[in-house]
């Protein structure tokens, strides 16, 4: 057994692995073991798997089909792998990416340590700003399903040249899927939901941004979603025509010819951000659609059919106007967050509405809040016409202090602190 492959399956390699397939939680795959369960069942079978990976008689079980829509329409396919996979995967992608990192290209920011997609945000602001202001959006069909194994596998052999290691990776490339009590084949792709799988695409893309580099353009690459920015409609064009040959010719992807396109920066859309030319240059802020999607989470999340804990309902909140204001930190926002939280608000003022129930509740809890007994009376006269009782100004009492101290967090206040 290589090196390569036995530090890969040591017992601190995979530990780390463990304790970050945990942390990451998620779903079962196929044989329905969950992450609670996976100690128990890593202490009782370990030494067998790990037997059989360094004799090449280890066999990964299919991934479990699972269908998501996408945010613009469509469906993205994912893959499941069982738990003990995850681990198995996670273990590998753990000692290869220290390898492979010198290899990879500065202007590939996805799935990788230190890197994020605000950088390449900001490269691309960088490049605008230098008058780079044509962009080429290549748009790759079904990447993880349509990559070409064989092709793949060289590359990665290119890369570790250890016979051990690229015989346990080709078998989770072949492990098949199970949708629903159907077996099917992968001959081609690389699951997406496998922990190997971002590792394994920039593997592949790689060639690309070497390609592109080669040729002396300015581009940024996030998994599979690349763009390149030139100084002309007429470079835009020329080079949007010869780089979707090359991918197709060399690496035998498919260029979504529909979707790739020549743009502005003011018309495109790039990991959720949309760019926009103040005074002072070009800048990013956060896209309408994804303040759109932020919108109906948050619509979502103050439905007054929901039957849950106030408690629970501004936890859940607070954790999607984190994770989202921390992704969009570095765009101008002030304005939309200023009308999102009005919104918000007056969402949380009818949820709290409805929790009082009655008139005589309603009426009490005004005027617990201060308000005169003739603003109780008229607020609690609305009962259940939610909309018309929100628009009181009783019900304004419920103000954000209010709401603050219930522990809610106004998405412009954590904005801008």
């Amino acid at each position: 057994m290589s090196k390569l492959l036995e530090e890969i399956l040591s017992d601190e390699n995979v530990e780390l692995a463990l304790e970050k397939v945990k942390a990451k939680k998620g779903k079962s795959g196929i044989d329905g073991i969950t992450v609670k369960e996976i100690d128990a069942y890593m202490r009782e079978n370990w030494t067998t798997i790990r037997d059989k990976i360094r004799r090449r008689r280890y066999t990964p079980k299919p991934v479990r089909r699972v269908e998501i829509p996408k945010p613009d329409g469509g469906i993205r396919k994912l893959g499941i792998p069982t738990v003990a996979d995850r681990v198995i995967e996670q273990a590998v992608a753990q000692v290869l990416t220290p390898i492979l990192e010198p290899y990879f290209s500065e202007y590939s920011y996805g799935f990788r340590p230190k890197r994020r997609a605000q950088q390449a945000i900001l490269k691309l602001l960088e490049y605008f700003n230098d008058g780079y202001t044509y962009i080429v959006d290549i748009d790759l069909e079904k990447f993880f399903d349509q990559v070409p194994q064989d092709r793949l596998m060289s590359l990665v052999h290119k890369l570790i040249n250890d016979p051990d290691t690229e015989s346990l990776i080709r078998k989770y490339l072949n492990a098949g899927v199970m949708i629903e009590d159907q077996y099917e084949e992968t001959l081609t792709g690389t699951p997406q939901g496998g922990n190997l799988s971002p590792l394994l695409s920039n593997i592949m893309l790689n060639e690309l941004d070497k390609e592109l580099e080669a040729r002396g353009l300015h581009f940024v690459r996030y998994a599979d979603d690349c763009v390149i920015a030139v100084g002309s409609s007429a470079a835009a064009n020329r080079v949007m025509a010869t780089v979707t040959k090359w991918i197709e010719r060399k690496l035998g992807l498919k260029v979504n010819v529909t979707k790739t396109k020549v743009t502005k920066p003011s018309k495109l859309k790039y990991l959720g951000f949309g760019f926009w030319k103040g005074k002072d240059g070009w800048k990013a802020r956060p896209h309408q659609d994804s303040i759109k999607r932020f919108e109906r989470k948050l619509k979502k999340l103050t439905k007054r059919s929901w039957s849950v804990t106030m408690d629970e309902r501004i936890k859940r909140l607070n954790q999607v106007i984190r994770g989202w204001i921390n992704y969009f930190r570095m765009g101008s926002m002030k304005e939309n967050l200023k009308r999102i939280d009005g919104h918000l608000r007056t969402r949380m003022r009818i949820v709290i509405w409805k929790q009082w129930k009655t008139g005589k509740k309603r009426f009490w809890g005004l005027r617990k809040l201060g308000a005169p007994l003739w603003m109780a009376k008229q607020s609690a006269g609305f009962a259940d016409h939610y909309q018309a009782a929100a628009k009181t100004t009783g019900l304004h009492l419920i103000s954000k202090e209010i709401l603050a101290k219930r522990g809610l967090l106004s998405c412009l206040d954590y904005y801008l602190n």
